[in-house]
């Protein structure tokens, strides 16, 4: 039964996670007098939007029990905008489907009155080791051995109900946002919990982008985590953005062995007591964490920033070294985004360079130097494990033209296209063993700084921006062709969440 089980949610995930679907724009539904508010928080259901942009648009709508709940907050104080979006949770037919997917957007005036727009991506999570031909060492790069991770949190307490069910049911906590100092500091988040992360072999190299159609393994872990404070000084006109990310510690490891020939694995599940079959045989007393260790397996996560300036264009630098589509080592400073002369982004990773890595057999808390380095955009973009990443973003910036004309022109082909991404960077961590990690990188947008209680004029299409940034990554793993996996009609899960 054990074997059946973990086979079916296998091909489940697997399923899943290699359909397609094709690219459709949203038009969000919320009031726009919501963006005259100072700030909002609030959960919405981005396929509700899409139902009500297809019936007025003569296009096909999603099912009607299909619901993707987004966790929004919305900022605009000093002149500043922020709007941030994170995954809940998705439904269509039977079941609900949690994946981390985290975006936030800027829009502001720089002190030189230049209109600009940013956009700051969280995309996976990426296991590596390094080779004997690494071309960095303690950062993942061509030549090593890439473990590329999708985390699918299934919460299959509708199909099981109150009886026993796999260990694969993820929850999620809702960091709702606060405001203090005079509202020029701001708070939210969201935690994942027991997310199931499905792993495949990934190459990054550029001239031959791919990954292995069958994955290598399929992993449990305690936590995923998002926190972030901004902080909005007007007198030096600045608003700083800190992310917190805690990667908890791994509980389960299914190692899959694939025959030749026969797409069957034979499955080893490794957990913190040892290395079992999946009939419960004891095979070894090597447990999870002993195995990662004895794999040298790192991990690091793969983020990608992307700028906009109405009236000019960008240029990110490191020490004066251009970081586009290039390789170089950001760990001791901050990449800058300028638009002329005038600074007008930061990402900084040396403030914060070091991470905490909780060692859970021994109850340690030791600091380690994370290695944060800009990689090539065409090992990512074009690799097709991201294909529907790409083909989806690339709609994203339509909705500017319902914003301002001249925006829109200039977004529609380069923002939030990851293909022309200002950067992709790859924030690393060498000592890992499984073990929970907390780091906290730091982003700066450099602002004209006026009174805290001026507001830009209502951008209503950043609601809709953020929304499709989310989906559209999520798109790639939660899709059923119409002649592929049907699944049976059952009453919409609405998101189950906690506030902290």
């Amino acid at each position: 039964m054990k074997r059946k089980m973990l086979l079916a949610t296998v091909l489940l995930l697997i399923f899943a996670t290699t359909l397609a679907m094709k690219p459709t724009s949203a038009v969000d539904t919320l009031s726009p007098d919501d963006f005259k508010l100072q700030s909002f928080s609030k959960t919405v259901d981005f396929f509700n939007f899409a139902r009500l942009y297809a019936a007025s648009h003569n296009k096909t709508p999603p099912p009607e029990d299909w619901h993707a709940y987004l966790y929004q907050t919305y900022i605009n104080v000093s002149g500043f905008q922020l709007f941030y979006s994170g995954l809940i949770n998705l439904t269509a037919g039977e079941g609900t489907l949690t994946i981390p997917v985290q975006s936030f957007l800027e829009h502001y005036k720089t002190p030189n009155n230049k209109d600009v727009l940013t956009s700051s991506s969280f995309i996976m999570l990426l296991a590596f080791n390094d080779t004997a031909s690494s071309l960095y060492a303690n950062s993942p790069d061509k030549n090593d051995n890439l473990y590329a991770s999708f985390s699918l949190g299934l919460d299959l307490t509708d199909i099981y109900g109150d009886s026993s069910k796999p260990a694969l049911s993820s929850k999620v906590t809702v960091i709702p946002l606060s405001s203090s100092n005079n509202d020029l500091t701001w708070e939210w988040g969201m935690r994942y919990t027991n997310l199931t992360a499905v792993w495949w072999r990934m190459f990054t190299d550029p001239l031959n982008p791919r990954f292995e159609v069958l994955p290598i393994a399929i992993t449990t872990y305690e936590e995923l985590t998002f926190t972030y404070k901004l902080t909005i000084n007007p007198t030096d006109h600045e608003a700083t953005v800190t992310a917190n990310y805690v990667i908890g510690r791994m509980t389960n490891l299914w190692l899959f062995h694939w025959l030749f020939l026969i797409p069957i694995p034979i499955v080893w599940h490794y957990n913190s007591t040892g290395t079992y079959r999946l009939d419960g045989t004891k095979i070894s007393d090597e447990t999870i964490y002993q195995f990662l260790e004895s794999q040298h397996i790192k991990m690091s996560i793969v983020l990608f920033q992307n700028s906009l300036v109405l009236d000019g264009t960008t240029e990110s630098t490191f020490n004066n070294q251009n970081v586009t589509d290039a390789e170089v080592d950001v760990s001791s400073g901050a990449i800058s985004t300028e638009a002329g002369n005038e600074k007008i982004f930061e990402a900084n990773f040396g403030t914060k360079q070091q991470y905490k890595l909780f060692n859970y057999t021994d109850s340690t808390e030791t600091p380690y130097n994370a290695t944060t380095r800009t990689a090539p955009r065409v090992g990512y973009a074009r690799n097709p494990l991201f294909s529907m990443h790409v083909a989806l973003l690339k709609y994203v910036p339509l909705i500017v033209a319902h914003i301002d004309p001249p925006l829109y022109q200039k977004a529609k082909d380069r923002m939030l296209n990851m293909t022309y991404a200002d950067y992709f960077y790859l924030i690393s961590y060498p000592k890992y063993s499984g073990f929970k990690i907390v780091h906290d990188p730091t982003y700066t947008a450099y602002i004209a700084g006026v009174s805290p209680t001026a507001r830009l004029p209502n951008l209503f299409g950043l609601m809709i921006i953020g929304a499709i940034i989310v989906v559209a990554v999520i798109g790639a793993v939660f899709v059923f062709r119409r002649r592929g996996l049907k699944t049976q009609s059952m009453q919409p899960t609405t998101p189950t969440t906690t506030t902290t």
